[in-house]
């Protein structure tokens, strides 16, 4: 199967999935806002290594964010929620707009306590989630790592 038509049939699964849950509009991007943007981290006139973030259409996709200094699970966790919602609000979205979040731990007996500091971070109605432990930690030393997809409404 080729690329194009590849594509096609995958927007045309994404478009029936999210329209089962109210979201078909997001799947298909606007003409004008078709094109992939990205909020590259440059250091150094290095070639980007990758994106802060990235929008497509109605949705922005926000890399994952560590904690990297000493202190607790608490406190990787609301330094990681705050520099999520940093670069969310950069992109013009907010955490109440979070669809999916993925948790990466270094230690799954943090669960716990992180799950104390990222209740109700996203509003009442919360996105789905996934969490899972790392094999040999989070990069950074950091014990936690979270990303998200978000969408962006437009005016």
């Amino acid at each position: 199967m080729q690329a194009e038509p590849r594509r096609s049939v995958f927007r045309k699964m994404l478009a029936t999935a999210l329209g089962m849950t109210g979201l078909s509009a997001m799947a298909t991007p606007s003409s004008e806002s078709s094109e992939k943007k990205c909020n590259n981290i440059v250091r150094d006139q290095e070639i980007p290594l990758f994106s802060g973030s990235t929008t497509f259409g109605d949705l922005v996709f926000i890399a994952g964010k560590g904690a990297h200094f000493e202190g607790d699970i608490k406190a990787h966790t609301d330094h990681v929620l705050k520099e999520l919602e940093k670069e969310l609000i950069k992109a013009g979205s907010s955490m109440e707009k979070v669809l999916k979040v993925n948790v990466y731990l270094a230690d799954l007996g943090d669960y716990k306590a992180m799950n104390e500091v990222f209740r109700g971070r996203f509003g009442p109605n919360p996105p789905v989630r996934t969490t899972v432990a790392t094999y040999g930690g989070v990069p950074g030393n950091s014990l936690v790592e979270i990303d998200c997809i978000a969408y962006i409404k437009k005016p």
